[in-house]
């Protein structure tokens, strides 16, 4: 528009310039830029992008590069609600995002004109916010449209798979009953044949013209049943997916109490976490709720013995093994190829047992010889899931551990997580996983504050 506005000025501007300046106008003004300006504090404010949030805060002048995931992620949400777009394509648009963020981008999407295209594997973000389905099968080169809901895809998937497998059991029962058949009057016929040769002497024509007719009919039958299951129409045999097949390795028992804080106080920049009194027994399931920013991670941080009170005491307990999954994926993100860096924690497996167990979680030959940083932050996420298969804990933190997870690998996680007896603390955002994973104790982190519900 500025360039139009500049030609417009010209003295020999003409027509066609007037033109490419009313068009790029009515461009600029559609996409709301005229009073972007204006909107942009109260979007913010609205978000909670205000400095003194956590840590160094988030305000409009704060760099990227210093923002929590989370807050990150309201970032790229002030960012759709502050759009005018006629489409808007959302690639896992829900990661790190609290539930007050969840529910304002799925009014977002609901409300929007115009059409949207999203990537997913927030369940329940899927259920709320999508009408149709596309679903991509790398494994069979295939993809497939379903109209509805995710709840209706999940069911009319389900039924087509199971149609599937009825259609090929049917042909593979008619083929082996056909085959069977076959061999059978082939082996009457030869059995027929053997038998006539016997009995009949050498001058006896009419034994031997009655043989040889005997024969020729079993010899018809078998090629009519080699013809039937020739017209057979072939059913190809449905792949059976990949499954994770994942399980949490276990380490001896902790002592009775796992982390302990008394009236402890976490500061960090103008953020303070506390005073909190809180005790983790072993064995305990918790479940970790609260905004963007509310201090979920610093409290982790305290309980694992990794922050040191600014007042009041913290411990952390005897013979504790701990297997973390931090929001960052911090264990696998240096130049080191992964292999090399997952050998390094776990120098008791072999280069050959390493490659094999990585290979369980997707991460094959083109994975495991690139730099842990120049993975995809779900294929660092699959390193860690493995790097809790090959190592004993028996605490286990799992920090938004659905982020880049796709839909098996979340559910192959939750049946895992069932089967896991050890100590357990869970921060997450995803709806469906609360619903599924067994807790027997939930905390509500707010605004530096720890509740027990």
């Amino acid at each position: 528009m500025d360039a139009a506005a500049a030609a417009l000025g010209a003295p020999d501007a003409g027509d066609a310039v007037a033109d490419a300046y009313s068009a790029a106008l009515d461009r600029w003004l559609a996409a709301g830029a005229a009073d972007l300006d204006e909107r942009i504090p109260a979007v913010l404010a609205d978000l909670g992008l205000e400095v003194g949030s956590d840590g160094d805060g988030a305000g409009p002048d704060s760099l990227m590069t210093a923002l929590s995931g989370g807050q990150a992620a309201r970032v790229g949400l002030a960012a759709l609600l502050l759009s005018r777009f006629d489409i808007v394509l959302l690639d896992e648009p829900t990661n790190d995002l609290d539930h007050d963020g969840l529910d304002r981008l799925e009014g977002f999407v609901r409300g929007l004109r115009g059409g949207v295209v999203l990537v997913s594997h927030d369940r329940e973000f899927l259920a709320r916010s999508v009408t149709a389905v596309l679903e991509l099968d790398l494994a069979q080169s295939s993809n497939r449209l379903f109209g509805g809901g995710y709840d209706s895809f999940l069911e009319e998937r389900e039924i087509a798979k199971q149609h599937k497998r009825d259609a090929y059991e049917d042909y593979a029962s008619t083929k082996a009953d056909l085959v069977s058949r076959a061999r059978t009057q082939r082996e009457w016929s030869s059995q027929g044949v053997r038998n006539a040769m016997k009995k009949a002497p050498d001058n006896d024509k009419i034994r031997r013209k009655a043989a040889s007719e005997s024969s020729e009919k079993q010899a018809q039958k078998v090629r009519q049943m080699e013809s039937r299951i020739a017209r057979l129409d072939e059913v190809e045999e449905p792949r059976k997916e990949w499954q994770l097949e994942f399980t949490i390795g276990s380490a001896p028992r902790s002592s009775a109490v796992v982390a302990t804080l008394a009236d402890a106080t976490f500061t960090q920049g103008d953020f303070t976490l506390g005073p909190v009194s809180l005790q983790v027994d072993g064995g305990d399931r918790i479940g970790i709720t609260g905004p963007n920013g509310a201090g979920k991670s610093t409290l982790l941080r305290a309980l694992l013995g990794k922050q040191a009170p600014t007042t009041g005491t913290a411990s952390l307990g005897s013979n504790v093994a701990i297997g973390e999954i931090d929001q960052a994926r911090a264990a696998f993100t240096g130049d080191q190829p992964l292999a090399a860096a997952f050998e390094a924690i776990v120098p008791e497996y072999t280069t050959a047992d390493v490659r094999t167990l990585l290979a369980k979680f997707g991460l094959k030959a083109d994975h495991v010889g690139r730099p842990a940083s120049a993975l995809s932050p779900g294929e660092r996420t699959r390193a860690g899931l493995a790097l809790l298969q090959a190592r004993g804990v028996n605490v286990l933190v799992l920090d938004e551990p659905t982020n880049h997870l796709d839909l098996v690998a979340i559910e192959q996680l939750e049946q895992a997580l069932e089967s896991y007896e050890g100590t357990l603390l869970l921060v997450t955002h995803d709806r469906r996983m609360l619903e599924t994973v067994r807790l027997d104790r939930q905390w509500r982190v707010e605004v530096g504050w720890v509740t027990e519900r």
